[in-house]
């Protein structure tokens, strides 16, 4: 018993001690915050809570400088009476469509060639991703040279012989926007050919050989087997050229300014026209909160289908 009493009094019971926290331990729990806290404010502040004010912006009768006064949905109803902004639209559909489906259609091939193990693989993957690393002003400024017919291809054919050679589309209204078209899948193609080669690498051998031994033709088992398991490489390349697409401005402002007029106008530049050359916020706000609301309704319903897809497919 007073064996018992001297260990009680001296702390020396059998009840666990709680360990003593040091500082260091605090700093290493606390040091993921203290890292990620300025990069998530600066996200609430500098694209939220931008997005949140120009929303607010688009429900005012802001012109040159901004007012707070809320005027109701009078900018969206002048944004969808501008023959301007029908033109934008209808523009974004024939560049959205043609971009994205060249690029897919031509980096699977680029990729399914290059996956043959040819010779001067790695030169020719070089070649094909090198427009990627350019931005979209260089690819604009050197396209708007080789298109422009005084200077670049037509004239160049005319003075190899081909006096009747005319390809003057960067200054036909009815036409700049398929220049657009090609100097965009020009740069992006090469990025889209790598994602489907890295796919087309990570493909199982051995149902591959299973099927030669079937008998497959190669023609059957790409399409029957390697395409279809290219289904996530499919949705990734979607997303990011649809979001190219959209979001579109340096390369129509390099290559044609929108013209000839406004004929090859797409929505984001038509907003960085009324926004700030025609002094109109308002507007301007209206029409950057519509193709916001045009990527959420692409995106949203592809990614929710794709998870449903990858749910069920567990």
């Amino acid at each position: 018993l007073l064996g018992d009493n001297q260990m009680t009094e001296t702390g020396t019971s059998d009840e666990p001690r709680r360990p003593v926290r040091r500082f260091s331990d605090y700093l290493e729990n606390a040091l993921p915050k203290i890292v990620l806290g300025p990069t998530l404010l600066c996200a609430l502040i500098f694209v939220y809570g931008f997005i949140a004010w120009t929303g607010w912006l688009s429900f005012t009768d802001s012109r040159l400088l901004p007012r707070y006064e809320l005027a109701g949905i009078l900018q969206y109803v002048a944004l969808f009476q501008n023959e301007r902004w029908w033109t934008a639209l209808w523009n974004l559909a024939i560049f959205g469509s043609l971009f994205i489906g060249v690029c897919l259609v031509t980096g699977l091939l680029l990729a399914i060639l290059l996956d043959q193990r040819i010779r001067a693989e790695g030169f020719l993957r070089a070649i094909y991703l090198y427009p990627m690393a350019l931005s979209f002003i260089v690819t604009g400024t050197a396209w708007r040279w080789i298109l422009n017919p005084g200077l670049g291809l037509q004239n160049l054919m005319r003075q190899l012989g081909f006096e009747n050679f005319t390809f003057d589309w960067i200054v036909t209204p009815g036409m700049s926007i398929y220049t657009v078209v090609i100097a965009g899948a020009w740069q992006s193609t090469g990025f889209v050919m790598a994602l489907f080669l890295a796919g087309l690498r990570g493909v199982d051998d051995a149902i591959i050989k299973a099927a030669q031994v079937d008998g497959a033709s190669a023609t059957r088992i790409y399409t029957s087997i390697i395409i279809p398991s290219l289904r996530p490489v499919f949705f990734s390349s979607l997303i990011i050229l649809s979001h190219i697409a959209i979001k579109s401005f340096d390369l129509v402002m390099a290559l044609t300014g929108g013209g000839p007029g406004f004929s090859s106008d797409l929505p984001a530049t038509f907003m960085y026209t009324f926004a700030f050359n025609r002094n109109q916020i308002g507007l301007g706000a209206a029409s950057a909160m519509i193709m916001l609301m045009t990527v959420v309704a692409i995106l949203v319903p592809l990614m929710y289908a794709e998870t449903r897809r990858g749910h069920h497919g567990r």
